[in-house]
């Protein structure tokens, strides 16, 4: 079997600040940088992507591999049209010399919105249908939070999902994608498809599939796998900071007979749409949120107490750079803290000149593109220096190389701060140590994440704590301007429709917006 693997994902937040650019892609930003043909082999190994799974289990079936391209860029506005024309060009160039083969593997996420382009992904595969015509199959990997189109899902003849948020089984999604391809060459036989488009949205931190309701819904969904006229069943819970008419959840099921699909996909959907009233966690403003820390550092036995700063997530299109819970720990005079990561190139560039041990007045955080986040003008003191390259071995990046540029470890009082030149979503403890800062022996720890960091940092905490400090991705879907989704979806679990334009009026009158 001659396979052709490729990967192209960006999870796209249309209100974000800043653009994904072709550079963006090259730093990859906790994505593995863009890489080109046999180097993909080796650029994948060992780390937790579906790319990874997917060559691994191209190895154990056998395969002849062609690797095409991957590329991935942090979650940010949308990608540039130039960056996205010459990365799908490449990939179908590549693919054309690579022909004849066998079958076409995916790395995909699902939410990908270009300039040009609000279904990237979709108008990806039909550049690949093309090529390959309709009886070459076509498998994608996709992430929990695609926001999946009846194009996209038309186009594959297969797809599989991730079914854990953290997404700790990025690379197993690859692996059984490359399974399910395997099956359909070997077998010469294609499975029938059902999509179904569900109606609220759900914030991202409540999406956490190690809570209740998320974690019955995968369990299911995956149980539907074991049953043998199923090929694949999936949720996506979707990635709600998008304005596109496809932005939401689905749910798909591809199965030996059309009526075995629509069950799958219907007991989904309704499982999904049974637990809406669910959806719902505890809270906290950032003065809240650090004052309740403290009063649990007095409580708990060991580990720290771990804080959210969800609205400022880069894995969600934040700029990983607000102030809000700096300024709340500073105020609160809290001791043995810390917070990364704080995305100042400035600084950290005048604390590699300065020198360990250096007292600087300097400005911290805030972003050029965004007035409403200012910086912090402080004093701190240099307390480590680093060229910014780690491996995160926690259970997310599941051992990726970041290069966070130079970077510094600041001290104002009792509070630590990760200040790096280059963004990625804090979601690993190894983010903390490569500035000297031991997380397990810290009393507070706020991270730059909604979720993700929940794989590596849930085993040392003594409690996690969700924080809304002011930033560029709002907790709540109904506080974004929407204008272009499909009629009729709510905002969030019972909450508004889309549709009136009386969404956010809607909530200004219940007294929830602030």
């Amino acid at each position: 079997m001659k396979i052709a693997i490729a990967g192209f994902l960006h999870e796209t937040n249309t209100f974000a600040p800043t653009k994904a650019d072709f550079e963006a892609f090259t730093r990859g930003g906790g994505y593995i940088p863009l890489v080109e043909g046999p180097a993909m082999l080796e650029a994948a190994r060992g780390v937790n992507l579906g790319i990874s799974g997917m060559i691994d289990a191209a190895r154990d079936a056998h395969w002849e591999i062609c690797p095409l391209l991957w590329a991935g860029a942090i979650p940010s506005a949308h990608v540039t049209r130039a960056a996205y024309e010459r990365i799908a060009a490449d990939i179908v160039m590549r693919l054309r010399e690579a022909l004849p083969v066998d079958g076409v593997l995916l790395d995909l996420h699902g939410a990908m919105v270009a300039e040009h382009l609000d279904d990237g992904e979709g108008a990806l595969v039909a550049m690949i249908r093309e090529v390959v015509g309709k009886d070459v199959p076509v498998v994608a990997a996709l992430d929990l939070h695609g926001n999946l189109s009846r194009g996209l899902i038309d186009r594959l003849d297969g797809a599989v999902g991730f079914r854990t948020y953290p997404h700790v089984d990025m690379a197993e999604t690859g692996a059984r994608a490359a399974r399910m391809l395997d099956r359909m060459v070997r077998s010469g036989r294609r499975p029938a498809k059902a999509f179904r488009q569900m109606d609220f949205l759900v914030p991202i931190p409540f999406q956490c599939t190690d809570l209740a309701p998320a974690d019955a819904l995968y369990a299911h969904a995956a149980s539907l796998d074991e049953r043998d006229d199923i090929w694949s069943a999936s949720l996506f819970m979707g990635f709600p900071a998008a304005d596109i008419p496809d932005c939401g959840p689905s749910a798909i099921c591809f199965a030996d007979t059309q009526d075995a699909a629509d069950r799958g996909a219907d007991a989904i959907a309704q499982r999904y749409a049974d637990a809406e009233g669910s959806f719902d966690a505890t809270t906290f403003d950032a003065d809240a949120a650090i004052a309740e820390a403290v009063r649990l550092t007095h409580e708990a036995a060991v580990g720290p107490i771990v804080v959210a700063d969800t609205q400022d997530n880069p894995g969600a299109g934040g700029i990983s750079a607000t102030t809000g819970l700096l300024r709340a720990m500073i105020a609160a005079d809290v001791e043995n803290a810390a917070i990364g990561i704080l995305v100042d190139p400035m600084a950290a560039a005048l604390a590699h000149r300065s020198g360990i041990g250096a007292t600087l007045d300097c400005r911290l955080g805030g972003h050029p593109d965004r007035q409403d986040y200012p910086s912090l003008e402080l004093r701190a003191v240099v307390e480590h220096l680093s060229d910014g390259k780690l491996h995160a071995t926690g259970g997310y990046y599941g051992g990726t190389h970041l290069d966070l540029g130079p970077s510094a470890c600041l001290r104002i009082g009792g509070v630590r701060v990760v200040v790096t030149s280059r963004i990625a979503q804090t979601a690993d403890r190894e983010m903390f140590r490569f500035v000297g800062i031991v997380p397990e022996e810290q009393s507070i720890v706020v991270v730059k994440s909604s979720t993700h960091f929940r794989a590596d940092f849930a085993p040392i905490a003594a409690a996690i704590l969700v924080a809304l400090s002011p930033g560029p991705m709002p907790f709540d879907p109904a506080d974004l301007p929407f204008t272009r989704l499909r009629p009729a979806l709510r905002l969030h679990p019972g909450g508004p429709a889309f549709g009136s334009g009386t969404a956010r009026q809607e909530k200004i009158q219940q007294g929830e917006t602030t």
